[in-house]
């Protein structure tokens, strides 16, 4: 039987191997010794280097933030209507003194429209989650479900998120749930990419063991490709909310509705540039703590975040 060089094909126990499209390989921090030799566990963390290495991290950010800050004053002395760093700090001080008042469908303050933005993106994200999971183990696990899925994935993926919500107003006739619907579409994506190519990795050896153990196909899903491909998973859904994030302010500036989106696009049909840039702090500083939580875990399923 022969496959498409390449595609991701893992195989289950009472099928032929095929190839692998990513090595698997995973440190579990002890090594085994030759044979008859105890294993040698791994020298302790030295706290002070860690401790060390986090200053140093720090130390750079703090360089990173300073050349930003920088150039924002250079292009606002040259541009006068631009607000200088001064300027939106105060701003942003005012909207975070009452960040939950509501005054009506167009007075809500910034803390409000996040949650809602935050709420939109949740929905679609889980959605996307509960679709593109299984989507992708079937794709990485069967071959015949990788070559029909595959072309739709690949015709569709590269398509512009906006494009999207034409077709959900016109079938959802609701601008909230069109936004959802968006999100759903642009997350899907890259979990069931990153999940197809996990299920697809899975090694050889952990193969051999299902055949004898003669695991059926649910064994074989839920012990061996399942928690194989959980680092890949998570790096997809981390992608996916990195994604869904961006996309929403777009979504929401497009459809008129409540949302840091639409927060954004009236502060700066009023003139007030100083609210656009607070408002997009605090798009990044979000985005920058929903991004953590996916690396911290990562690292709890045995994933590697790509640092250098």
């Amino acid at each position: 039987m022969t496959t498409q060089s390449d595609a991701p094909v893992a195989t289950l126990p009472d099928e032929d191997p095929a190839p692998q499209t990513a090595p698997a390989a995973t440190e579990s921090g002890v090594r085994a010794g030759a044979e008859g030799e105890s294993a040698t566990p791994p020298p302790p963390r030295r706290t002070g280097g860690r401790l060390r290495g986090a200053l140093e991290a720090c130390a750079w950010s703090l360089v990173g933030l300073a050349v930003l800050v920088g150039l924002w004053l250079w292009a606002a002395d040259g541009t006068p209507e631009l607000p200088t760093p001064l300027d939106v700090l105060g701003n942003l001080g005012d909207l975070l003194s009452d960040p939950f008042y509501d005054n009506g469908p167009g007075d809500k303050g910034i803390g409000l429209q996040l949650l809602t933005s935050l709420q939109r993106v949740f929905t679609g994200f889980a959605l996307a989650a509960l679709v593109g999971i299984p989507l992708g183990l079937l794709m990485g696990g069967n071959r015949r479900a990788w070559q029909a899925a595959n072309p739709v994935v690949q015709l569709l993926r590269p398509v512009s998120p906006l494009a999207w919500f034409p077709l959900g107003l016109v079938v959802l006739k609701d601008s909230p749930q069109a936004a959802v619907f968006v999100i759903f579409v642009t997350a899907l994506w890259p979990i069931v990419l990153n999940t197809a190519a996990g299920a697809a990795s899975v090694p050889e050896d952990q193969r051999n063991v299902a055949r004898v153990f003669r695991f059926g196909k649910v064994a074989y899903v839920r012990h061996v490709m399942v928690p194989h491909s959980l680092p890949s998973i998570v790096t997809g859904l981390r992608l996916s909310m990195g994604i869904a994030w961006m996309v929403i302010v777009a979504v929401e500036m497009l459809s008129g509705s409540t949302g840091i989106g639409s927060f954004v696009w009236n502060s700066y049909n009023g003139g007030d540039l100083s609210e656009v840039i607070s408002a997009i702090v605090l798009i990044g500083g979000v985005g920058f703590a929903l991004d953590m939580f996916f690396l911290w875990l990562l690292r709890i399923v045995g994933g590697k975040a790509a640092t250098p």
